[in-house]
């Protein structure tokens, strides 16, 4: 069965013989995935009044050891959120009371950012859900598939040097 993709590869072939347009086939059907499941994921997000990153900020703090509380620094490292941009959710956050910011007890200058009671409910609630909608993207895959696809990906991210400690 052919996709849209294959559509574009064939017409790339019939104009332009000479080049190898097959990259093009990993990555646009990377970004088509892409296009795909950040639309449910967004729609996951939405009915617990969240977008990906303030998802992203919640859940990289439930996920570290109790009391669920990093610096900025580390949120920055272990989630999938740039520098720039925890700041300004940590704010959003904050505002709506699902973190709080305080200094550390052992380094004054530090900060502290913790989930509150609030922000711990509203991500163990959004969270099945957003397991559940990614389950539902890859219904298609048995599990030998997912796996092999997961493993794919993890060798070609790390050949461009995306690392556990990056």
């Amino acid at each position: 069965m052919a996709d849209h993709v294959d559509r574009v590869l064939a017409q790339w072939a019939a104009q332009r013989p000479d080049l190898d347009a097959s990259p093009m086939g990993v990555f646009g059907r990377l970004a088509r995935l892409h296009r795909l499941a950040w639309a449910e994921t967004h729609r996951t997000f939405s009915a617990h009044g969240l977008d990906s990153a303030s998802f992203d900020v919640l859940a990289t703090l439930r996920r570290s050891d109790p009391p669920h509380r990093l610096t900025p620094t580390q949120l920055m490292r272990s989630s999938m959120v740039t520098s720039g941009a925890v700041t300004q959710r940590l704010d959003r956050l904050e505002a709506r009371n699902l973190v709080t910011r305080t200094r550390s007890d052992t380094d004054g200058r530090a900060v502290q950012v913790a989930l509150t009671d609030e922000g711990l409910a509203l991500i163990d609630r959004a969270l099945p859900d957003h397991v559940a909608t990614e389950e539902r993207l890859l219904a298609g895959l048995t599990a030998a598939q997912r796996d092999a696809l997961a493993d794919t990906l993890r060798t070609l991210l790390e050949s461009l040097g995306d690392t556990a400690d990056r």
